[in-house]
């Protein structure tokens, strides 16, 4: 255990060791930063092992996916980032920290959120948690796939456009769990989804992730690829974590892109 860690925080990751001394975690705290995904990238490239993880009370350029903007304002949420060294299955690895995030937060607060493809958690329609993956020297020995995730713990003055579609913990009905419990449970779920994948259990993770997803089976989308709107309805995902998508002129896999999820009816007649 390092020093410097907040007394709460030093007590939970205490407990979990105690609970699960097979883990290796070596949790890296700091009152502010940039951004825990660039930190825990440096440390990566380093050399540093998996299960590294950077942890900040604030970010002040955190990022989320396709290069927007995560907002993180001092003790509203969990701002951490994880450092893996994936030998198998690298696709499924975000799909892996959503089953993770998702099974952590229940343990420790009992709020059931559900995933929306590809590394959202939601709760009812608005957003609890998010979970970005990013990797370096892949395909060789020095491979590192950072996994930064973004949880919302308390209302907190967000932009009014990021307010209008986000939740938290204890609006969600999780008040009264200390935030160090919250993250030490996540971390264990976390883990555990990884060593997963790495056991070869790629089919116990997707199991798990369609159970947490019911928009990923039948919910209306389009999406942008080649500067082109898309349209279809959700069919599942497949056994590499893309987004399976029926339309008129049959499926569609999805791996990336700007995606919409239930858009207005109206928005689905193709432009002319």
């Amino acid at each position: 255990m390092r020093d410097g860690l907040p007394p709460g925080l030093r007590a939970a990751l205490e407990a979990l060791n105690a609970r699960r001394p097979d883990l290796w975690l070596d949790v890296r705290w700091s009152r502010s930063l940039l951004s825990t995904m660039d930190a825990a990238a440096s440390a990566a490239e380093s050399g540093l092992p998996a299960g590294h993880i950077v942890l900040a009370d604030e970010q002040t350029a955190g990022r989320g996916r396709r290069g927007r903007t995560w907002n993180s304002p001092p003790g509203a949420g969990l701002y951490f980032s994880y450092v893996t060294r994936p030998t198998r299955h690298i696709e499924l690895l975000t799909i892996a920290a959503g089953v993770g995030v998702v099974e952590g937060v229940a343990r420790a607060t009992g709020v059931r959120a559900h995933l929306k493809w590809p590394n959202d958690l939601l709760v009812g329609h608005r957003k609890l948690a998010g979970v970005l993956a990013e990797g370096a020297h892949l395909g060789t020995p020095r491979a590192a796939v950072i996994v930064g995730v973004g949880l919302n713990l308390e209302p907190a003055a967000y932009p009014p456009d990021v307010a209008a579609r986000a939740t938290d913990l204890e609006s969600a009905g999780g008040a009264g769990v200390s935030r160090f419990e919250i993250f030490a449970a996540v971390l264990e779920h976390l883990s555990g989804a990884f060593a997963t994948l790495e056991a070869g259990r790629a089919g116990d993770i997707l199991q798990k992730w369609r159970a947490a997803s019911p928009t990923a089976d039948g919910t209306p989308v389009r999406w942008l690829a080649n500067n082109v709107w898309h349209y279809g309805v959700t069919a599942g995902i497949d056994e590499a974590g893309a987004l399976r998508v029926a339309t008129d002129s049959g499926e569609e896999r999805v791996i990336a892109g700007e995606l919409q999820w239930d858009p207005d009816p109206r928005s689905l007649i193709p432009d002319p």
